[in-house]
């Protein structure tokens, strides 16, 4: 197998040994893929309760990743992938009822991880508290501008609204928080809104994958059930687009008798291509009449859409089945038994996409595509 390495290189190996998720020919020219699985290696980061640090909040030593790690997100800096990852502990039970805390991982490889033993991002005694406690920072994507500035979009979650919030980064391990995104949009009207998942607008600039702006302007999709659009000039205040009657443009929404029928919510860093704007997102079926029936109820699989760049708003394709979907037992299992892929962080790196994912909301996974040509 040494050998065989050598000559066909790691990615072609990995091919060998762990097969090919979907066929080359089943997806469209503009999507992204396929997406392989590195044999023996999945899950990358799993539940640690050595993990141990002084919790501002309770002021006591909190083992903060002791029940589950998921959703994460993922940069490249100095030659290295650092996977930023979700992660609970253990202090009440069900989805949603956990504080959550953002820890780190490095590695050279994409594959081999090591660890930091106490969190990134927390709820701590700052200007933040009224929206991160006691529920936590929750599901990540990172993106970086040309000089080197990280962006992170993060759920804020006092367990009783979600906030889309913005924090910012030099070194990917102090982060300055700016806050809810919205809150100054429109004099406060979205202060208060429900709001998950952004997909900041990227490119790849001499291999290199940072954010850049689509007509003038910084310009993110963002939403759990619906796909929308949002604009920023500073990266840090953010502006939903808007209907003429003032309420939210949705530019995807749920599909009936599809994979992604019950909710398209945005996954990592949107890409411009020479097609257009990429998105992969993360549809979620439904379960009863409108379900799709090729997939269990509830299941997270993911999706691509391709949206026209000259008209951000405007779907030009979208996938009609997922291009990545549960398989492995721990995608199946854990705090999420109906089967989870849920794709946050996509990073270029060594000439490949590297795809982090959470696993049934339990564990964190990886996938690579090598493209013969970009």
């Amino acid at each position: 197998m040494k050998m065989i390495q050598k000559k066909m290189g790691f990615l072609t190996a990995l091919v060998l040994m762990a097969g090919i998720t979907v066929a080359q020919d089943s997806l469209p020219r503009w999507a992204l893929g396929p997406f392989v699985r590195p044999a023996n290696v999945n899950p990358v980061i799993s539940p640690d309760p050595r993990s141990i640090f002084q919790d501002p909040m309770s002021k006591q030593p909190l083992a903060w990743e002791e029940s589950d790690v998921f959703n994460p997100a993922a940069a490249v800096k100095n030659g290295k992938i650092y996977v930023l990852y979700r992660s609970e502990d253990n202090s009440g039970q069900g989805i949603g009822k956990r504080t959550s805390r953002l820890g780190i991982a490095e590695s050279k490889d994409g594959i081999r991880m090591k660890r930091r033993s106490t969190p990134v991002m927390y709820p701590a005694e700052d200007a933040q508290k009224e929206f991160e406690w006691p529920g936590g920072c929750e599901d990540p994507r990172i993106a970086v501008t040309e000089d080197g500035m990280y962006v992170m979009m993060y759920t804020q979650w006092n367990r009783k609204v979600p906030r889309l919030a913005v924090a910012t980064s030099k070194d990917l391990k102090k982060w300055e928080k700016h806050g809810p995104a919205f809150y100054k949009a429109y004099d406060g009207k979205f202060a208060n809104l429900a709001s998950k998942s952004a997909s900041i607008v990227t490119k790849l600039v001499n291999g290199q994958q940072v954010i850049c702006k689509v007509n003038g302007k910084y310009m993110m999709y963002w939403g759990e059930r619906f796909m929308n659009i949002a604009t920023s000039d500073d990266l840090k205040n953010w502006q939903p687009t808007v209907t003429e009657d003032g309420r939210l443009k949705t530019v995807v929404t749920p599909r009936n008798g599809y994979f992604d029928s019950d909710l398209t919510e945005c996954g990592p860093p949107a890409i411009i291509t020479d097609k257009g704007i990429l998105v992969l997102y993360n549809g979620k079926n439904k379960r009863g009449p409108n379900s799709d029936t090729n997939y269990t109820a509830n299941t997270y699989a993911a999706g691509q859409v391709l949206f026209d760049l000259n008209d951000p708003e405007k779907v030009i394709g979208r996938l009609d089945k997922p291009f990545f979907i549960p398989t492995a037992p721990f995608e199946k299992s854990g705090q999420y038994p109906a089967g989870t892929v849920f794709v946050e962080g996509l990073v270029y790196h060594r000439q490949k996409w590297f795809l982090y994912y959470g696993c049934a909301d339990s564990r964190v996974a990886v996938a690579v595509y090598g493209p013969s040509k970009l």
